[in-house]
């Protein structure tokens, strides 16, 4: 049994969007070359996917059902425009077609009987607790549970754990994100947070009033969409394979209109509350999403 993981939302994601950059001349304006996501011809996950939860650490009926109602979210319909669910459209324009996702198994791991300080194998073997075709293993770790290059270089990862089937050999797609607000907000739960590099824009109001949990939501859309549409490392991304920029990483830090970095874009803003959003989900909810890259029009697509 064996496993490899790409890294999610990270510094190095942000810098490696700027060797996208020609170099600079004497006069010459800037112009951003065409950002294309290569396909490897790889294997996609289509149709029909659950996802399986795996909640490592303590998390409140309130925090579970904000992820469980998004996940739910990209695949129901009747929400108001923008919703979760046009987001999750545009993985339809890649070679995946249409994909649903359905919560399946969900396994609650309150005790830390891994520890607080979790490893690589650590994640491997809650990883592979749901070995099952046609699947996504979820790994969500609480906000006092730290895991190797957490803050330091990533925010989650996904990967593929990969065991025996009747004989033959499978691999199954697995996710691993944490809850940053006590670790590192500034980095993986920004625009929720003031960052800790770059320009200090005021933050946003976060849309389900739980910094941690709405900045989990950001950093687990990344990494479904890059499972979605490259499960396997060969599937759609640019720049090496051990450090791709997928659907999703692609388009770090924009989530609506006019972004710029430090600048998350023009959203929507709850007139009550102040929270900011651009997608309704299932049950009520609100969410902000990650631009996506568009395959049909090689450009990074915002729903507002």
């Amino acid at each position: 049994m064996g496993f490899n993981y790409k890294i999610a939302i990270t510094l190095s994601s942000l810098l490696a969007l700027l060797v996208l950059l020609p170099p600079l001349t004497v006069g010459e304006l800037v112009q951003e070359q065409p950002l294309v996501l290569k396909y490897h011809n790889g294997q996609l996950l289509k149709g029909r996917i659950t996802v399986n939860l795996i909640w490592y650490g303590t998390f409140t009926p309130i925090q579970r059902s904000i992820i469980v109602d998004f996940i739910n979210s990209v695949s129901t319909t009747g929400a108001p425009l923008p919703s979760a669910a046009a987001w999750w459209k545009t993985t339809e324009k890649y070679k995946v077609g249409s994909s649903a996702l359905v919560v399946g198994k969900q396994f609650l791991h309150p005790a830390y009987t891994l520890g607080k300080n979790l490893k690589g194998k650590d994640l491997l073997a809650l990883a592979t607790k749901f070995n099952e075709l046609s699947s996504i293993t979820v790994v969500l770790t609480a906000k006092d549970v730290n895991v190797d290059g957490f803050c330091m270089s990533r925010c989650g990862t996904h990967g593929s754990v990969q065991h025996g089937n009747g004989g033959a050999s499978a691999r199954t797609p697995y996710i691993w994100v944490g809850n940053a607000e006590t670790l590192c907000p500034g980095q993986c739960a920004w625009p929720f947070h003031q960052p800790i590099y770059g320009p200090q824009t005021s933050p946003l109001v976060a849309p389900n009033g739980d910094v941690g949990v709405d900045g989990m939501i950001i950093n687990l859309a990344t990494l479904l969409a890059g499972t979605v549409t490259n499960p396997f490392n060969n599937g759609y991304f640019q720049g090496p394979a051990t450090a791709p920029l997928e659907a999703v990483t692609a388009c770090t830090g924009v989530f609506g209109s006019g972004s710029y970095p430090g600048y998350a874009g023009r959203v929507l803003v709850d007139k009550t509350t102040g929270s900011s959003y651009n997608a309704h989900g299932a049950n009520g909810r609100r969410y902000l999403l990650p631009a996506m890259w568009d395959p049909q029009t090689s450009a990074c697509r915002t729903l507002v």
